[in-house]
C-alpha cells in the first residue's frame, strides 16, 4: 500500500502496445487514492491473510488419509481427525465424483455405522435427497424436495456435477436425466439432474459403507446396452408416423437389390413412406 501512486510514473511502466497509450493510461490512473484508502485496504488484506491462516490450521486439524508407498515416493501415514476413518474414505473415493474432501464431509455428517439407517432409502430421506411426495385424490402434483441435512445435500450435488464429467454409469445417468428434464432448453435441467444423481450417490454410499465393498461401476453404456434394438426401432417408427401422418415401411435393400451397390446396402433398412 506504500507503493508508487503518481499516474505519470505508473504510465511510464507500460510495456508493449500500451506504450502507445500512455496519455490514456495517465488519465485512467489519475484518482483520489489517499493514504487513508491505502490503510483501509491494508486492513482488508490483513484479514484475508488471517482467514487463510485459520483455514490452513483447520485443514491440518482434519488431516489426511495418507497414501501407499511406491518405488518413487515413500508411504504417508494417515493423520488428524480423519485418520481413524481412512479405510472408509478409501472406499468412498472409489465412487465417481467423490474425492477425499467430499468423503470426509460425508463421514463427518452421517458417520460410518449404517446400522442406524435400515436401508438406503431411509438415509436418502434423512439427508433430504428423497423425491418429494405430493399426492391427493390419486393425482400427483409437483412437490419440492424434503428438508434434510443441507451439508450432505450441497456436497453430493457438487459430487454429482463432478461425476457428470466421467464416463461412468453415474455420469451416463446424469446426461440421461438432463435430456429428460429438457436439456439445454431448460435452465433448471442441470440442477434437477444433479439433485437426482445426488439421490443415487447417497444410496451407493450407504451400500458401500454397509457392505465394506468398493464401488463397481457398470459402465457408461449401462443404459444403452439394455435397449432392445428392434423395440427401439419400432418406437422410433411410431414416433415418425405420428409426426408425419404417413405409414412407414422398412424396405430391405439387401434382399431386393443384392447387386445394386446402392449406399444403403449392407448397413440397415431404409424408411420409406
Amino acid at each position: 500500500m506504500a507503493g508508487e501512486r503518481d499516474p505519470h510514473v505508473l504510465a511510464g511502466l507500460a510495456c508493449g502496445v500500451l506504450r502507445n497509450k500512455t496519455e490514456d493510461l495517465r488519465l485512467a490512473l489519475a484518482g483520489r487514492f489517499t493514504a487513508h484508502h491505502g490503510q483501509m485496504i491494508g486492513f482488508h488484506l490483513a484479514r484475508l491473510d488471517h482467514l487463510d491462516e485459520m483455514i490452513s490450521q483447520v485443514k491440518e486439524k482434519i488431516g489426511h488419509t495418507g497414501r501407499p508407498g511406491s518405488s518413487r515416493r515413500p508411504a504417508v501415514e494417515p493423520s488428524g481427525l480423519v485418520a481413524p476413518f481412512a479405510a472408509q474414505v478409501r472406499l468412498l473415493t472409489t465412487i465417481p465424483g467423490i474425492g477425499d474432501r467430499v468423503a470426509a464431509v460425508i463421514i463427518s455428517e452421517i458417520g460410518v455405522d449404517m446400522s442406524r439407517f435400515p436401508s438406503a432409502k431411509h438415509l436418502a430421506a434423512w439427508a433430504g435427497l428423497a423425491p418429494g411426495n405430493n399426492e391427493s385424490a390419486g393425482q400427483r402434483r409437483r412437490a419440492r424436495h424434503r428438508k434434510g441435512n443441507t451439508h450432505v445435500q450441497s456436497i453430493l450435488i457438487e459430487a454429482a456435477l463432478a461425476a457428470s464429467r466421467t464416463r461412468t454409469r453415474i455420469g451416463a445417468r446424469f446426461h440421461r436425466l438432463h435430456r429428460r428434464f429438457g436439456g439445454r432448453a431448460n435452465k433448471t435441467a442441470a440442477k434437477k439432474a444433479a439433485f437426482a444423481v445426488a439421490h443415487t450417490l447417497i444410496k451407493v454410499i450407504w451400500t458401500v459403507l454397509a457392505t465394506g465393498n468398493t464401488y463397481t461401476d457398470l459402465g457408461h453404456d449401462y443404459y444403452t446396452r439394455r435397449v432392445d434394438p428392434q423395440a427401439h426401432t419400432r418406437r422410433l417408427i411410431a414416433q415418425l408416423e405420428a409426426v408425419s401422418g404417413k405409414k412407414i415401411i422398412l424396405a430391405d435393400h439387401d434382399s431386393d437389390h443384392p447387386n445394386s451397390g446402392s449406399p444403403g446396402n449392407g448397413e440397415s433398412g431404409e424408411a420409406a413412406a
